[in-house]
């Protein structure tokens, strides 16, 4: 998760959020290294009483500076596609979550379980375990198999929702009276936290999200505990 001071994205817990950091880094040293041209150009300018006199009027430097930039933006735009398609890519989930915003918490249902449901709420400030993150975390979270493609319905039942964890990679809009989908794959276990990401009224910073990576075997003992509790 991240921590204070923090400068770049949070660690990659998923294949998708590796990608879209691979593409940052590209993207920003295209950034950089444009940067450094034009404030040398500038540098150039004002501190040299020089002209060129093939500067002034040349048909080469235009082309160079009319065609540089479109193979600059078509460096950047076929990763961004790429990676856009790898983020809608659904293949063959092993679980489907139905995710539902509320003001303010969410409620999730899994789906491929008759009778497996549970609402997820802010843990107040004063109810926290020591070690436990204020504001973020949840009195029930959202297990899920590590290793396993996961698809989660996000919708929400009052007004504009967003259930959004960054080390997934993912942000997906819950609209009322409208069914988004999104998927991940968790690359390791562990306990992945995001935030609603969409004003939704007074309460919006007081329901996060909280998702429990665990081996398989653990999940369907979890998943077993919570069915006979129901």
């Amino acid at each position: 998760m991240a921590h204070p001071s923090q400068l770049g994205f949070q660690d990659a817990a998923s294949p998708v959020m590796e990608e879209l950091l691979h593409f940052h880094d590209h993207t920003l040293m295209i950034v950089f290294l444009i940067s450094t041209l034009v404030l040398y150009i500038i540098v150039a300018m004002v501190s040299t009483k020089l002209t060129n006199k093939y500067v002034l009027d040349s048909q080469e430097i235009e082309i160079v500076w009319t065609v540089l930039p479109a193979v600059i933006l078509i460096l950047i735009a076929l990763p961004s596609l790429r990676i856009l398609y790898l983020m809608d890519e659904i293949n063959d989930p092993h679980l489907t979550i139905k995710a539902m915003g509320h003001q303010w918490y969410w409620s999730y249902e899994y789906t491929d379980y008759e009778d497996l449901g549970f609402d997820s709420y802010m843990i107040p400030t004063q109810d926290l375990a020591p070690g436990q993150f204020r504001l973020l975390e949840t009195d029930h979270r959202m297990v899920v198999p590590m290793e396993s493609p996961i698809r989660v319905l996000v919708s929400a039942e009052d007004v504009l929702h967003s259930w959004a964890v960054p080390a997934l990679g993912i942000k997906m809009d819950a609209v009322p009276g409208r069914l988004n989908q999104t998927a991940f794959i968790t690359s390791r276990p562990g306990v992945y936290y995001g935030q609603c990401s969409e004003i939704c009224g007074a309460n919006h910073s007081f329901m996060p999200i909280v998702v429990e990576a665990v081996p398989l075997e653990h999940f369907e003992n979890w998943s077993s505990l919570m069915l006979e509790e129901s």
